[in-house]
């Protein structure tokens, strides 16, 4: 197992949409335990490949608070099949943009479906905070970030923070 670096925005490939995973082979599941180890380090409640650099549709998460037992969860080839009407704010932020937190309004309930890393078919009900955790790493999959869920004005001043940071750090 690996820590691997995590992407900042404004890495292109943040913007991409990622492949699904075909087969689940030992590369997944080695993929699956570095993005486990990585998030934890991070610290973080949920990682996408797409944060690491790797382009496949696999998201961990781990909804678990400070004084609970780890409750890691791990999903391939996630597919959001249902969003409730309910609406929930949550306060989000995110690994691939440090430092920077904002609330985002989200559907309170999702369903999803998804293999584990032994390829078997699950679907599950999340609510609250595990709902939010799920949409925002799908959100990854997709080339989306929280930050578009804001106003054009904050969104943009977030953008052009992270581009100086980037900026300086090539020179």
């Amino acid at each position: 197992m690996a820590i691997r670096p995590i992407l900042h925005i404004p890495t292109p490939c943040l913007r991409e949409v990622a492949k699904p995973v075909g087969e689940i082979t030992d590369e997944i599941k080695v993929l699956v335990k570095d993005m486990f180890e990585t998030m934890y380090d991070a610290p973080g409640v949920g990682l996408a490949a797409p944060q690491i650099g790797v382009m496949h549709r696999v998201i961990v998460m781990d909804p678990a608070g400070e004084e609970e037992e780890p409750r890691p969860l791990a999903m391939i080839n996630p597919e959001i099949i249902w969003l409730s009407a309910e609406l929930r704010v949550h306060q989000e932020g995110c690994l691939s943009i440090p430092e920077y937190y904002e609330d985002v309004e989200r559907p309170d309930v999702c369903k999803v479906e998804f293999l584990d890393e032994q390829g078997e078919s699950h679907e599950l009900t999340c609510e609250g905070l595990l709902s939010t955790i799920v949409q925002h790493e799908v959100d990854h999959l997709d080339g989306k970030l929280f930050i578009d869920y804001l106003s054009r004005l904050k969104r943009d001043r977030v953008i052009k923070k992270f581009q100086k940071i980037a900026k300086r750090a090539a020179s």
